[in-house]
């Protein structure tokens, strides 16, 4: 049986559990054992489950190189207490499996874990703000706006000259954007991009979102220092400052700043103990019970690197400020630690790097209530994150920019003209409140009056048209904007004054005229001579 790619998705360690338990029974030799003068067919030693067990986990791509072999024993324990095997009496239900020279056989069947039925979070649609109902209990202030001067030419340009086919400006109010407001696009946009980065349909299954706090995401793209540490606001909560002098002194050996150097053997393993019993001693692990699934499932994503960094870099920000600080400080010294060759080892069995991921998985990873994957999942996690750590623990800058360049787009207000040369914008005001449709005529009406008004008068007073396409061009504007043209000719005389009739000259009275009219002729009888 081959073993197979587990990637992220819902009930990733139930499903890693059944994938172990069927390479094992498929990969576990069994031969005839005797044991106190009686043979037992189809069974193994105990060491030999043992090294079968290590060398497929090392060679699973869902674990790794990093598996021990103590964690391989315990993991053995664990089949035994689930009957995953059973010793060659048919015992099983205790955690009471030794590397030795015991033997153990599989039951007829190895139960494999059903996927438990999640209780519904309820999915949670988080909004961005709603521009189309205003605040209750709030009063909306007409915002003025700004006039626009325009003369003769650049309207006709604008509008060709045909000023009844002037679409009217629509301009869109929005109420102001609060830091509420900024920070519900942060979660929005933040979940969203983890799961096109984990390929999910759905975060449901790995996240309950209402427990994703909008504030945490904000602070911790925001509040760092020049080395990108979160700063807390509640200096309550930060690292105890002994904790912290025996971290950097660790990270920083043989330069301790913040401790004379040791004169004595053993005082780097002394400092190293100091600082395991401090965070082994936490209630909760760095990464918390809450995020636990999510962190699960970007591990199915470690053999693309890129896409593992991105996945890990998002889910670092839901974590409380102080959570990500006391992480970020960890694992960067553990990653200095495995790579300082002039740090004296704590151990002569165990090189520096496993010490360090054995020492602090636990503390960084682990599930609320314990399953039995929890530590080869921790220690492939930390492994990521000592090798990566300074892109995973950073803000990411492509994340941080579109959704500030969303934020900024929202508090934009643009009016755009139909027409090719028509993308005239007003300059916004800092800040915009939603009006309703009444309120926005109303605003449009007398905010645009002064220059039509100014505009409409130019018509009037220029001299280089003729009458008639002046009394053209002033019908259009007074079917297009009625209530201006009224009040510039409230009566229809103010309109006859522009265009006052000329006298009507009669025609001369022609001579012909005042003689009879033409008789008709009539023929009357010659007389010849």
């Amino acid at each position: 049986m081959e073993p197979r790619l587990v990637g992220p998705g819902p009930y990733r360690a139930t499903r890693l559990w059944n994938e172990i338990i069927e390479l094992f029974r498929a990969g576990m030799p069994l031969r005839k054992h005797r044991c106190r003068f009686k043979s037992y067919e189809r069974c193994f030693k105990a060491s030999e489950a043992v090294d079968c067990l290590h060398e497929l986990l090392g060679s699973n791509q869902n674990f790794g190189p990093e598996v021990t072999r103590d964690q391989t024993v315990k993991l053995l324990k664990k089949f035994l207490k689930n009957h995953v095997i059973e010793d060659i009496k048919g015992r099983w239900g205790k955690e009471d499996f030794e590397d030795d020279g015991h033997l153990y056989r599989f039951p007829p069947s190895s139960p494999l874990k059903s996927y438990p039925k999640k209780p519904s979070c309820g999915k949670e649609v988080i909004k961005f703000p709603d521009w189309n109902e205003p605040k209750s209990g709030t009063s909306q202030e007409h915002i003025p706006v700004k006039a626009v001067t325009m003369n003769s030419e650049m309207w006709y340009k604008r509008h060709s000259i045909a000023i009844g086919e002037v679409p009217a400006c629509k301009l869109v109010f929005r109420r102001e954007l609060t830091q509420t407001n900024i920070e519900e696009i942060w979660k929005s946009m933040t979940l969203s991009r983890l799961q096109k980065v984990l390929g999910l349909d759905s975060l449901d299954e790995v996240l309950d979102t209402k427990l994703v706090n909008s504030k945490d995401i904000v602070q911790n793209v925001y509040n760092v220092n020049k080395q990108g540490i979160v700063t807390l606001e509640d200096k309550s909560k930060e690292l105890p400052h002994w904790i912290l002098s025996a971290m950097k002194c660790l990270a920083n050996w043989p330069s301790c700043s913040d401790l004379k150097q040791p004169t004595y053997s053993g005082f780097e393993r002394d400092v190293f103990k100091t600082i395991v019993d401090y965070f082994g001693q936490m209630k909760e692990p760095l990464l918390t019970f809450h995020f636990f699934d999510i962190f699960v499932s970007v591990l199915g994503l470690l053999q693309k690197p890129s896409k593992a960094v991105e996945a890990l870099q998002i889910s670092c920000l839901l974590l409380p400020p102080e959570n990500r600080k006391r992480l970020q400080l960890l694992v960067r010294m553990m990653a200095r630690i495995s790579l300082n060759q002039d740090l004296p080892p704590f151990s002569e069995s165990v090189r520096t790097r496993t010490l360090m991921v054995q020492a602090f998985s636990r503390c960084i990873l682990c599930s609320k209530d314990e399953i039995d994957l929890d530590e080869l999942l921790a220690t492939k996690l930390v492994s990521f994150l000592m090798d990566n750590y300074q892109e995973i623990l950073s803000v990411p800058s492509a994340l941080k920019s579109s959704i500030e360049d969303h934020v900024v787009h929202l508090q934009r207000v643009q009016i755009k003209y139909a027409g090719p040369d028509s993308d005239a914008t007003l300059p916004p005001p800092s800040f915009c409140h939603q009006i309703s449709t009444d309120e926005f005529e109303y605003q449009r009406a007398t905010g645009s009056q002064e220059p039509l008004a100014a505009l409409l008068e130019e018509i009037v007073m220029n001299k280089d048209i003729s009458v008639k396409d002046k009394k053209k061009k002033l019908k259009q504007f007074q079917k297009s904007y009625p209530e201006v043209y009224r009040v510039r000719f409230p009566t229809p005389e103010t309109e006859a004054m522009l265009f006052p009739e000329k006298t009507k000259q009669k025609p001369p009275i022609l001579m012909w005229a005042l003689k009879k009219p033409f008789q008709p002729f009539h023929r009357t009888r010659s007389f010849r001579m």
